[in-house]
């Protein structure tokens, strides 16, 4: 991995905060996880829309408490403070519409294939050849002004592909470099957040209803698990079946071999790949 510019805070400050969509944002040159600074921010009432990137993470959590590690300047790390008012049975599409943001988002700006993997994965490549590029987790925060969330984003985008560990999954790891787009993290932070601020202002200014704004739409394009013969990892055993849809809650819908459908609200999906 070649040497890398480092981002600057006050740059993205006028991009984002000064007239934009955000109340405040700094970069740090390392911390253990951006969501847990943000989450601690939240509990003492820092204000909706405040941003934190880091430069390295070393001890960022994924979904399930999995690790994720990052060194410095090697990827885009981070999180993000939102009291969008939206109804509790609302909060779960979060980092889902964070994920339709992210995939648009890659996609414009480099032109490398972009997808989704129920819940919150970002894929990159084609056909069968998915490769996960991102994460994403998305954490309730009680507070003094009320529940908040704290949305994270971990992207690579510096990595070469030996670099890069095996994914959640089985699912191999790419990054934005090993796909072959050149970028500048600093435009593609604005960019990311830009998009970001445009789903979450929809979500929120809809009361959270992912039907009349578009997003559940938007989703369903964007998700490569659906078409997909899956194994959901439940904590009481497996199901197998074909993802045939994503429904207005948010849920994974399952059809088994047998015909019957299960809707699953959270479990870790494994893409299986046809003999």
């Amino acid at each position: 991995m070649s040497a890398e510019v480092l981002l600057d805070g006050d740059r993205l400050r006028r991009r984002l905060v000064d007239g934009g969509p955000y109340s405040a944002l700094d970069v740090v040159a390392v911390t253990g996880s951006t969501n847990s600074d943000l989450a601690a921010d939240a509990a003492r009432g820092a204000a909706d829309r405040t941003v934190l990137i880091a430069e390295e993470q070393n001890a960022g959590r994924g979904r399930l408490q999995r690790q994720w590690i990052s060194p410095r300047g090697a990827g885009l790390f981070v999180s993000v403070l939102l009291r969008p008012g939206v109804p509790p049975s609302a909060v779960g599409w979060m980092p889902l519409i964070a994920g339709v943001a992210l995939a648009e988002t890659v996609e414009r700006t480099t032109g490398v294939p972009a997808g989704l993997k129920w819940p919150n994965d970002l894929l990159l490549g084609s056909g069968e050849d998915w490769r996960k590029g991102a994460g994403i987790l998305s954490e309730a925060v009680a507070g003094p002004d009320g529940i908040a969330l704290v949305l994270g984003m971990g992207v690579n985008v510096r990595q070469q592909r030996d670099e890069l560990p095996t994914g959640a999954g089985g699912m191999p790891a790419t990054s934005l470099a090993a796909e072959g787009a050149d970028v500048d993290r600093e435009d593609f932070a604005a960019d990311l957040l830009g998009a970001l601020a445009e789903v979450e202002g929809l979500w929120r200014d809809a009361g959270g209803d992912v039907v009349s704004t578009g997003l559940l739409a938007r989703y369903r394009d964007r998700c490569r698990t659906l078409g997909q013969r899956v194994r959901v990892e439940l904590g009481d055993g497996d199901l197998h079946g074909e993802a045939v849809d994503v429904d207005d809650t948010g849920r994974l819908v399952v059809r088994t071999e047998t015909g019957r459908t299960t809707a699953v609200a959270a479990g870790d999906v494994v893409h299986v790949r046809r003999s």
